[in-house]
């Protein structure tokens, strides 16, 4: 089950709680790289390398700026499609965001308790 398929899921068991959502996840990305690793050693040995032309990276930049990264490897070359190895590396990348953001709701959550337990 993606992303959307598990969202839904929540949402017809009224799970209305405070959470973390794709739309969330999305709404972070502020900007995003995809290459294969041989493109990012351009001039270097390792441009010409095979295994590094099946590597596809994906940088996510987040609104705060700081970086999350995912990576897609390919174990055949025959196999190897840009657009699909993007796909699968964004994706990676994107599950960090959800750990990330769910530390920061907690902690949210945590801040506001305690400071109304304080009163």
């Amino acid at each position: 089950m993606n992303d959307q398929g598990i969202e839904r899921e929540i949402q017809s068991k009224g799970l209305t709680a405070a959470r973390v959502t794709p739309q969330r996840i999305e709404d972070v990305i502020a900007e995003e790289y995809t290459f294969t690793a041989a493109s990012a050693l351009k001039g270097t040995p390792g441009e010409s390398s095979k295994a590094c032309g099946l590597l596809t990276l994906c940088v996510l930049v987040l609104r705060n700026g700081y970086t999350v990264t995912g990576e897609s490897a390919c174990a055949s070359p025959e196999n190897f499609n840009r657009e699909l190895g993007a796909k699968i590396a964004r994706e990676h990348a994107k599950q960090k965001i959800w750990a990330l953001e769910g530390y920061l709701l907690r902690n949210s959550l945590f801040e506001q308790s305690h400071t109304a337990s304080a009163r």
